[in-house]
């Protein structure tokens, strides 16, 4: 493939600098040391994998840095950061038209463009969706004027910032019956609100993360880029380090409006010429009444910068929203003129080799949906951990191709394995840990005790088929060999449970 005069070439082109676009192109520059590799990235900025740990056969554990580009050119000399967004994608003529106005050509191309927030309300500026490092001070900026926001959504980031923020009442819509329904079920909640509603804040567990901030170019940098350019999204302990304090002295003043969602946002005098009333921030012990019993004041008492209406038809004044609500594929910089096959959730799909519907073309990470027949235990999420195996299991794809040689489908797409931290505990799912797909034909098996630890297991048919551990447990590599391997566990009933047994020695 010849390129024109001016038109930069290379065997390998990635475009993304979150997770699964630095693991696809270090893990193509280990492949091919004599090649050139070019990294297309938006933001001054990428995401390292730092402390790397195989924590049992599918869990890992590790950090994630964000670097300035030049350490990564460092580390592996033939990555070529190329600082502008993509603009075009000419897939047919295998080229990549940049921001910047230049022009790259490419042998195989690997898109790990994430996804960007999916904002309940565009272009509201008390509408916040925190998705990178910016978005995320930007947040910390108006939390420390702010005396009162509501929270929308119920996943990883909402669930967080939740148990996160400090002297400022927090009002949090969720549209499930239970908080964090991504992860857990309601009695997995259950376990989980003491600590929401306590005043007194523990130590929290130490941080393994390092963090790495560019100081003096990184403001430079930044206001270069377009303000709307999106960075790559936060990592795992994205909070850390950011102060989520509010105006108020207290600690937390969490109030939960469940099975509802947003039905209208006022600004300050819209509000006032609808002539309608807010309410207060409900007491303790009216969290979960009804209407009829909520304290009602006249709007202009107290004036909001902005109002929120729920489903439910409460109405709330707040400094600022924050939109929680889950991610979109950021597919659009790559659909003009070319004939992509898309997920239902507007992801790029790919088969089990992480290739689109495009000839040279694979996909990683958010960006993409996962179009093979999966295991039974496995699915899609939009996580850290699955960026980056998917980034590098991409790469190795990318590569058998370019050889000739046929690859086996990764080990990490046989049981989906994630650990994480909500509200200071270590938390572990495993395989259809909320029974996805498994219709009424399961059972689940539970163990809790109170501020200590939260056992459950989703059983089918006798075989293990998921699990959710809260807390420290050990458990984790047990189940995850017994949700693996499959085996019949009907003859231990209950007692697969119970704490008087070491299941680990039992299954050893």
């Amino acid at each position: 493939m010849a390129a024109a005069p001016g038109v930069a070439r290379s065997r390998f082109a990635v475009v993304g600098g979150g997770i699964a676009g630095v693991t696809c192109a270090e893990k193509l520059a280990m492949e091919f040391p004599s090649e050139d590799i070019f990294l297309m990235t938006a933001s001054p900025v990428i995401k390292a994998i730092t402390n790397y740990k195989q924590v049992s056969k599918t869990l890992e554990e590790f950090d994630v840095e964000e670097q300035p580009s030049s350490l990564l050119e460092q580390r592996y000399p033939n990555i070529k950061v190329i600082q502008s967004a993509v603009k075009q994608l000419k897939s047919d003529e295998h080229k990549i038209f940049t921001e910047d106005g230049k022009e790259y050509m490419y042998e195989k191309l690997c898109l790990c463009a994430g996804a960007k927030p999916k904002l309940i309300y565009e272009g509201n500026p008390y509408v916040l969706g925190i998705r990178d490092t910016d978005s995320a001070q930007a947040f910390q900026k108006n939390l420390a004027q702010s005396e009162r926001i509501v929270v929308v959504g119920n996943g990883g980031i909402a669930l967080e910032l939740v148990y996160e923020i400090q002297g400022c009442e927090v009002i949090w819509a969720i549209k499930d019956k239970a908080i964090g329904n991504t992860f857990f079920d309601a009695g997995a909640a259950e376990f989980l609100i003491p600590k929401l509603t306590a005043e007194k804040r523990e130590t929290p567990i130490e941080c393994k993360r390092t963090k790495y901030t560019m100081e003096g170019s990184e403001e430079k940098e930044r206001s270069v880029a377009a303000s709307d350019e999106l960075g790559s999204a936060l990592g795992p302990d994205w909070h850390e380090g950011l102060c989520l304090k509010g105006t108020k002295e207290f600690s937390h003043k969490v109030h939960i409006e469940i099975l509802c969602e947003v039905k209208k946002i006022y600004l300050q005098q819209e509000f006032i010429q609808l002539q309608r009333t807010s309410l207060t921030f409900p007491k303790e012990e009216k969290n979960v009444e009804p209407d009829e019993g909520r304290a009602k004041f006249s709007p202009f008492s107290v004036l909001w910068p902005v109002y929120v209406e729920l489903t439910n038809g409460k109405i709330y004044g707040c400094d600022f929203i924050v939109s929680a609500t889950g991610v979109v594929p950021n597919v659009k910089p790559f659909l003009d003129g070319n004939n992509f096959a898309l997920g239902e959730d507007g992801g790029l799909k790919v088969d089990k080799h992480m290739h689109t519907s495009l000839p040279d073309i694979y996909a990683a990470g958010d960006i993409c949906t996962a179009s093979w027949e999966p295991s039974p235990v496995w699915h899609q999420m939009r996580l850290w951990t699955q960026a980056r195996q998917m980034g590098w299991y991409a790469a190795k794809c990318m590569a058998a191709d370019t050889l000739g040689e046929s690859i086996d489908m990764d080990f990490s797409f046989e049981l989906f394995a994630h650990v994480t931290k909500f509200f200071n505990y270590k938390v572990v799912v495993l395989g259809k840990y909320n029974a996805q797909g498994l219709g009424l034909d399961h059972e689940l098996m539970l163990r809790c005790t109170k501020g200590q630890e939260y056992v459950k297991v989703v059983m089918q048919n006798g075989h293990m088929m998921g699990a959710v551990l809260i807390g420290e447990t050990d458990l984790e590599e047990t189940f995850e060999n017994l949700i693996l391997n499959q085996m019949d566990l009907s003859a231990y009933g209950e007692d697969l449970l119970s704490p008087n047994i070491d299941i680990e020695d039992y299954f050893d």
